[in-house]
């Protein structure tokens, strides 16, 4: 069984900055890579970035030099540390589990950018 809970969005000006956690229930949490996803109003859930059970990390263009992604595997956390942040990064934010058997979702937490 995994189960996953985001947390920490909430309403920031342009320019500003939040961090996202999300508490991974998942067995052999430290194996897995992870991964952050958003999705926008009317729009297609979409990758944002991922860390590899190594820590290697990657980040879609969009976001990249603002955001950044990093895992406490002895908590079995995921972090997003978002800067600089825009309008255009407004969306529910979830994290999940990569390479698993099905797709796993948390409830996601909003993030709106807004002056």
């Amino acid at each position: 069984q995994v189960y996953l809970a985001e947390s920490g969005g909430g309403l920031v000006q342009p320019g500003g900055s939040l961090r996202l956690s999300c508490e991974a229930s998942v067995i052999n949490f430290k194996i897995f890579d992870m991964g952050w996803y958003r999705q926008a109003p009317g729009k297609q859930r979409e990758l944002v970035a991922t860390i590899t059970s190594g820590g290697s990390t990657n980040f879609t263009d969009s976001v990249k030099g603002r955001f950044t992604i990093s895992r406490d595997n002895a908590r079995r956390m995921l972090y997003l540390e978002m800067n600089s942040m825009k309008p255009e990064d407004t969306a529910v934010y979830y994290c999940s589990p990569e390479g698993t058997s099905r797709r796993f979702w948390g409830q996601g937490t909003q993030v709106t950018v807004s002056s």
